[in-house]
C-alpha cells in the first residue's frame, strides 16, 4: 500500500479513498471505505481502454454476469459504473496473502491435508462462477487468496486490457502482462492454460478445470506441471509440453495424483467436473458454508495471520487526510521460528455492479471481510501465534519480465518456497553493519544493468538514507522508454525501496511501481523483485 498521489480522486462513487493497493492491467486499485464503513478495493479503469467501445461492451457484459457469482469461495461484488466518463468497480477485500505469495516466499509446498480442501474451496469457488455463465479462464495461484477460513478465487470474469494498450506495461521494473492478450483472443498464463486455450479454441468450464489441476500441482510441490519458461525451448517449449506432455506429479500426495492426473486430461471431455471434484477430495467432511471445519493451514502459517492484522487495520484508518497510525507495539509473545514475516503483498481482487441508491442497504458482509472478524484475528492469533495478515485485494502492478527470458536459478527464492540462497560475502557484511534506519550498504551503491526480451534496465542506486531517493531506474527497448525514482525504505539486508515514481515517461504505459526488495546475489547480481507481483524478480549485473 502506498499513499495516494496528488493527482489522485479522494473519492469515486460513494466510496472514500484511503490508499493506492498498485496498478493491475486495466488500472488503478484503490483501498476505499464506503459511506456505510465497508472496506472495499476500487479499480479506476485505464481512460484509453474506456474510450474503447469494443471495451466498453465487453466491460458491461461481464460486470452484468460478475454480479451473478453468489458463494462464499470468491471475493465478493459490491458495485460498479459502467458508463462513467472513467469506468470503475469495486469488491471487498480479503484478508489473506495470494498462494503463490504462501508456496513461493513464505512457506513453500502444502501438506497433503490443506491441499485437499485447497482443492474443495477452489472446487465450489468454480462451481458458482460457472453456474453465473462465465468461465474464469485465468486461474493461478496469485488469483487465489488464501484465508484462515480457506481459499478464495478473485479475478473472474473481468474483461482484460488488450495487449500492446500500454495498460499494465510499466507500473515498475518488467513489461507487458504475458498471461493477457487481446480482448476476444486467448486469455491466460503459461503454465496454468488449458491446451484448447493455448490451441485458440473456444473454451468451456473444462477449462477452469484444468487450470485447477495445475494449481494444485503447484500448491503440492511448487512445481508447475509441464515445467516453466526457464527450461530449454522457452515459453515455446512449455506450451508445447501443456498440449502434448504427461504432467508430471511426483510429490503430489498419492490420494490427489489420480485426480490431478483427470483434471489435467488433453480431452475437456474426460475432466471431472467441480460436483465431481467436491466428491472425491471428501469435500463434505472439510468445508461448510465457505469455510473450512478446522483449522486447515500449517501453524506457522496460522500464525501468519494475525500480527499484520493490526497494521492493515491501522492502515485501513489512514486516508488522505491523515497519516498512517504508527506501527502497533510487539506482542508478548515469542514468535514461532518458523512463522514467515510478511511485509505488504496484493492480489488483484475485482468487482462489479450498480450502487445501491439511497435507503436500500447494503448486503450483509461476508464473514471473512468483517473488520471485526480481523479485530479478533489480530487479538487472539497475534497473542497466541504471533502472526501476520494480508490486506489483499489488488493489484500491484505486476511489473513482470517477459515470460521466456531467463534468470539465474538464485534470482529469486526458490519455487519450493525455500528461503534465498545464502548472502554473498559483500551482502552479509553491509546486513551486518545496517539497519532499517540506517544508509544504504555501500555493496549495493553503483549502476546496474539487465537486459530481458529486447528492452534495457538500467538500475542506479546511490548513497543516501532512509527517506532519500536513492534508486534511479530506466527501461528503454521495444517500443518502451520510461523512468522511475524510489526512496530507500529500509537498509537492513535485504535492503527494501519504497513505491517508485515515474520520472519520465506518461500513463498509462509508465506509471508508479509498488514497494520492491533488493538481494545481493552470491555470482555478484542484484536482484529486485517487486511486491505483489507474480513475476519473478529481476537480475541485474553491475557496470
Amino acid at each position: 500500500m502506498e499513499q495516494l498521489h496528488p493527482y489522485d480522486p479522494h473519492h469515486i462513487g460513494p466510496y472514500r479513498l484511503l490508499s493506492r493497493l498498485g496498478a493491475g492491467g486495466m488500472g488503478q486499485v484503490y483501498l476505499a471505505r464506503s459511506d456505510r464503513g465497508r472496506t472495499v478495493a476500487v479499480k479506476l479503469v485505464h481512460q484509453d481502454l474506456a474510450a474503447r467501445e469494443e471495451f466498453r461492451m465487453r466491460f458491461r457484459q461481464e460486470v452484468a454476469a460478475a454480479r451473478r457469482v453468489g458463494g462464499e469461495w470468491t471475493a465478493p461484488v459490491l458495485d460498479a459504473d459502467t458508463e462513467a466518463a472513467t469506468p470503475w468497480f469495486a469488491t471487498g477485500y480479503v484478508a489473506g496473502p495470494s498462494l503463490r505469495q504462501v508456496v513461493a516466499h513464505d512457506f513453500g509446498p502444502l501438506p497433503g491435508r490443506s491441499v485437499r480442501i485447497l482443492a474443495a474451496g477452489l472446487a465450489y469457488a468454480l462451481q458458482d462462477i460457472h453456474r453465473a455463465g462465465i468461465v474464469h479462464r485465468d486461474l493461478k495461484p496469485s488469483n487465489v487468496l488464501i484465508t484462515l477460513d480457506g481459499p478464495r478465487v478473485i479475478d473472474f470474469g473481468i474483461a482484460r486490457a488488450p495487449a500492446g494498450s500500454g495498460a499494465g506495461t510499466g507500473a515498475g521494473p518488467g513489461g507487458p502482462d504475458p498471461g493477457l492478450t487481446r480482448v476476444g483472443e486467448v486469455i491466460g498464463s503459461p503454465g496454468f492454460m488449458a491446451p484448447e486455450q493455448i490451441r485458440g479454441e473456444p473454451v468451456t468450464a473444462a477449462c477452469d478445470i484444468f487450470c485447477l489441476g495445475a494449481v494444485l500441482v503447484y500448491a503440492a510441490t511448487g512445481r508447475l506441471p509441464f515445467g516453466d519458461a526457464e527450461q530449454p525451448g522457452g515459453l515455446a517449449g512449455l506450451l508445447l509440453r501443456s498440449t502434448t506432455a504427461e504432467p508430471d506429479l511426483t510429490g503430489v500426495p498419492a490420494e490427489l495424483r489420480d485426480l490431478v492426473r483427470d483434471c489435467l486430461h488433453q480431452d475437456p471431455a474426460a475432466r471431472p467436473g467441480p460436483a465431481e471434484v467436491l466428491a472425491r477430495v471428501g469435500a463434505g467432511d472439510t468445508v461448510a458454508d465457505g469455510r473450512a471445519l478446522e483449522p486447515w493451514l500449517p501453524a506457522p502459517l496460522v500464525a501468519g495471520l494475525g500480527r499484520h492484522a493490526v497494521r492493515l487495520l491501522d492502515r485501513e484508518d489512514a486516508g488522505p487526510d491523515r497519516a498512517a497510525a504508527p506501527p502497533p507495539p510487539p506482542v508478548p509473545a515469542r514468535p514461532a521460528a518458523s512463522a514467515p514475516s510478511y511485509a505488504p503483498s496484493y492480489a488483484p481482487s475485482y468487482a462489479p455492479y450498480t450502487g445501491y441508491p439511497p435507503g436500500v442497504p447494503e448486503p450483509p458482509r461476508p464473514r471473512t471481510a468483517s473488520t471485526a472478524l480481523l479485530l479478533v484475528v489480530a487479538t487472539v492469533v497475534a497473542v497466541l501465534s504471533a502472526g501476520t495478515v494480508y490486506a489483499v485485494m489488488s493489484g500491484a502492478e505486476d511489473p513482470r519480465p517477459p515470460v521466456g527470458t531467463g534468470r539465474t536459478p538464485s534470482a529469486s527464492a526458490g519455487v519450493s518456497g525455500s528461503a534465498s540462497a545464502p548472502p554473498s560475502a559483500a551482502s552479509a557484511s553491509a546486513s551486518a553493519s545496517a539497519s532499517p534506519y540506517g544508509d544504504l550498504p555501500e555493496a549495493y551503491v553503483g549502476s546496474w544493468e539487465a537486459v530481458q526480451g529486447g528492452r534495457t534496465w538500467t538500475l542506479t542506486l546511490d548513497r543516501g538514507a532512509v527517506g532519500d531517493p536513492v534508486m534511479s531506474l530506466a527501461v528503454e527497448g521495444s517500443g518502451l522508454a520510461c523512468a522511475w525514482t524510489a526512496p530507500l525504505r529500509s537498509a537492513s539486508d535485504p535492503v527494501e525501496l519504497d513505491a517508485s515514481t515515474v520520472t519520465s515517461g506518461a500513463p498509462p504505459t509508465c506509471t508508479p511501481g509498488a514497494w520492491s526488495r533488493l538481494r545481493l546475489l552470491p555470482d555478484g547480481t542484484l536482484s529486485r523483485e517487486l511486491a505483489g507481483s507474480d513475476s519473478p524478480p529481476l537480475t541485474y549485473r553491475r557496470q
